[in-house]
């Protein structure tokens, strides 16, 4: 080894290497003072949220051991190794977001941060750096709408919900006016003499019972909903859902004339019959959940869709029944093109009868003339069957790119 046979010694004295954990010696014959040893996760799509929460141990571990020893640059190699299966593409991400939310904190201390790598994982490095280390504002903005949807917690870290244990702050002590609607949906885990030492939810059976009796006050079924929403939220980060993400059914594109987020749907890219709809509401919760916290709107391309691309009803009041309560409240418009007659009925029957609240936000539009009433042109990514359908129907009086010099 190029550090010198005085690092083997100081190897066996650390007593080996957990995963995830850091571990310092000397640099002896390296122009560095210090290396920082650490172990990758094996990865295996199963196990998906635990590779996730170790690969992010390695990288803040590492940062943090550089800067208890006062180091002022970290050199990194990619811990992820492809004999450990862990896919490129997910590992830099979570390397990245890892470092810019500790620089965020501790920038202070560290000065230069340097990614070392093969040209096997260079190409990959060079796509994502820019979403986490944007050069100008310009580049910021153009890489907003490409940042996967869970970034973590505050320093990076996978969160998930459904692990979360509340431990009350004063065991023993009535939290406000929560007792009483909390009641039935909190068991007491343990006890210390007559003091509830923590608390987790309840006999789901007796919940579910007391909700179709309607005895549940409105606060506790609120909880409910979050509670059952979170876990669909967990789910969703720790499922493979590439295939589903091939379709290119659901994309995020620029902003309306008001600033807000726009989002894209084409239905002709649903193949209903082929695919997991559960997977399909998975994915949608994926991509949606960090959106859904402000202001968005939906543009349904309904273009050319056949028999097997029409999202039945069931699925629907299934999908708002599940949604978080932000999505209600963020969503302002859903712009429906290219509907026919029997998809403006439909939606008319679903929005007075399965859903409330609905209605009065969908705007049916025949060309997309009408729709750059609300959206300029330059902010949607049309699919461009989309384009050439509306030429065909409505006349060509929008060209999305320039004509050459030449003609």
């Amino acid at each position: 080894m190029l550090a010198g046979p005085d690092l083997k010694e100081d190897l066996q004295k650390l007593k080996g290497c957990r995963t995830g954990e850091a571990k310092l010696t000397k640099g002896f014959n390296l122009a560095a003072r210090f290396i920082i040893h650490t172990v990758g996760p094996k990865y295996k799509s199963r196990y998906r949220t635990a590779a996730e929460s170790s690969l992010y141990s390695c990288y803040r571990n590492v940062l943090q051991l550089a800067k208890e020893q006062s180091m002022s640059s970290v050199g990194f190699c990619v811990i992820n190794s492809a004999k450990r299966g862990y896919p490129l593409e997910d590992a830099t991400h979570i390397a990245l977001r890892t470092v810019r939310r500790f620089l965020e904190i501790h920038g202070d201390t560290i000065e230069k941060v340097v990614f070392a790598v093969t040209e096997l994982e260079e190409a990959t490095y060079q796509k994502l750096l820019p979403l986490y280390f944007p050069r100008s504002l310009k580049e910021e903005s153009r890489s907003l709408p490409y940042l996967p949807a869970d970034i973590g917690n505050a320093e990076g870290e996978p969160v998930v919900p459904e692990r979360q244990i509340r431990i009350s702050e004063k065991p023993g002590a009535p939290e406000d006016n929560q007792e009483e609607e909390d009641e039935g949906l909190r068991d007491d885990l343990s006890f210390i003499g007559s003091h509830a030492f923590a608390r987790m939810e309840g006999d789901i059976d007796k919940q579910r019972k007391l909700i179709l009796q309607g005895q549940l006050s409105e606060a506790a079924l609120q909880k409910q909903h979050q509670r059952n929403y979170n876990r669909w939220l967990c789910q969703a980060r720790s499922e493979d859902l590439s295939d589903i993400a091939s379709l290119k059914a659901l994309y995020q594109t620029g902003v309306d004339n008001c600033g807000r987020t726009v989002m894209v749907v084409v239905g002709r890219n649903i193949p209903v019959t082929l695919i997991d709809m559960d997977k399909a509401l998975l994915y949608f919760i994926h991509v949606m959940d960090h959106i859904a916290v402000k202001e968005y709107v939906l543009v349904y391309f309904h273009t050319l869709t056949s028999e097997y691309n029409h999202l039945d009803s069931d699925f629907l009041k299934k999908l708002y029944d599940v949604v978080d309560v932000k999505y209600k409240r963020n969503l302002k418009a859903v712009y429906f093109v290219h509907p026919t007659f029997r998809s403006k009925v439909s939606t008319w029957f679903f929005t007075t009868f399965s859903v409330s609240g609905l209605k009065d936000k969908i705007h049916h539009v025949d060309s997309l003339h009408q729709l750059f009433s609300a959206i300029s042109p330059e902010q949607i990514d049309f699919p461009p069957f989309v384009l050439e359908y509306d030429a065909r129907e409505n006349g060509p009086y929008y060209t999305p790119y320039p004509p050459s010099p030449d003609l």
